[in-house]
């Protein structure tokens, strides 16, 4: 069985983290995020997988290699124009074969049950199974309707909650898509050729309105999916605290005795002088922090590396402080 990750996309809401790479190569905790995709497909005997590329496609070849680092054996896909989640299915139909093929996006990081999906794939003899799971905190992932194991439709954005979460509204909260998906060949034919294309928008609509089986697995386990700055820092320090640590130290990085480090990640090459405070941040490769300078709640990296550079429309606002620039996690 071959794989697929979807590693083509921009990050903009990752920007400045993705101003010199795109999301799926972003480290985290010293391994690329794509990287934890590729060791899932092979933990589940997923050796053979193609990896769609655009934005910054030099970014995921150095972090991913031939593959092997991680248990795969990778081709590259690239897109010239960049073709959507369906779309980049499309581009990579002639590599992916005549049999089942499952897809994961490239931005998360999960312990999933894939041979549970494969199970649930098998006995409902669907074109497509989803990977569902609850969304208790009702955060803003687009709703999954089902009925009786198919999914019937893709609706909108939960309600926030108004109080504190129960047993009975965790149960009752609303079905999220993973980006966790195993499909069968025939979905091809849904699929427009050589256009952009979404899978939830554009193609699974159709399948379903044709009277197609896509199959709901709900699913257990941990799932991150890091899509912003916010949910970057908050989701290392959640596989820290796994760990029982509140910072991540990358190579060549050095800080002075005296300072004040906490609840942080920190990239490569880091300078933290004396008398410097650090709290709730990710610093950037690079970064320097000066004597007595205090850095809280913020996202850095040097300046150099947006200089030039617009900030994409969905990136939080930054500014220039010396030779780095900052992003207030606060807005």
């Amino acid at each position: 069985m071959k794989g697929m990750i979807l590693a083509a996309g921009y990050g903009e809401r990752l920007w400045p983290l993705t101003a010199d790479r795109t999301k799926p190569a972003l480290p985290v905790l010293g391994k690329p995020l794509v990287g934890y995709v590729a060791e899932y497909l092979a933990k589940h005997r997923i050796s053979d997988v193609m990896v769609n590329l655009h934005h910054r496609p030099e970014s995921v070849r150095a972090a991913l290699g031939d593959g092997s680092r991680f248990g795969v054996r990778l081709q590259y896909v690239h897109e010239p124009v960049i073709l959507g989640t369906s779309g980049a299915l499309d581009n990579a139909r002639d590599l992916l074969g005549s049999d089942t093929f499952v897809v994961v996006n490239g931005k998360i990081i999960t312990d999933i049950d894939l041979n549970a999906a494969f199970e649930t794939h098998r006995r409902t003899k669907a074109l497509a199974t989803l990977v569902l799971r609850r969304n208790v905190l009702r955060e803003r992932f687009s709703i999954v309707e089902t009925h009786h194991g198919l999914v019937t439709r893709f609706g909108g954005m939960p309600d926030y909650p108004t109080e504190t979460m129960n047993k009975t509204a965790m149960a009752d909260a609303p079905l999220m898509f993973t980006g966790i998906q195993i499909l069968e060949p025939p979905i091809f034919d849904y699929i427009p050729r050589g256009v952009f294309s979404h899978s939830t928008i554009d193609v699974y609509p159709q399948a379903i309105a044709a009277a197609e089986r896509i199959a709901a697995h709900i699913a257990g386990g941990s799932w991150y999916e890091l899509s912003t700055l916010r949910r970057y820092l908050d989701i290392s320090l959640a596989l820290m605290r796994a760990e029982d640590r509140d910072v991540y130290v990358g190579q060549n990085t050095l800080i002075d005795r005296e300072t004040t480090v906490s609840e942080s990640v920190l990239w490569n090459n880091v300078i933290i002088e004396k008398g410097a405070t650090v709290r709730r941040s990710v610093l950037g490769d690079g970064v320097h922090v000066r004597a007595n300078e205090h850095i809280n709640d913020a996202v850095v990296v040097r300046g150099e590396i947006v200089s030039g550079l617009t900030a994409p429309a969905k990136a939080l606002k930054g500014e220039l402080c010396g030779d780095n620039f900052v992003v207030s996690l606060s807005q």
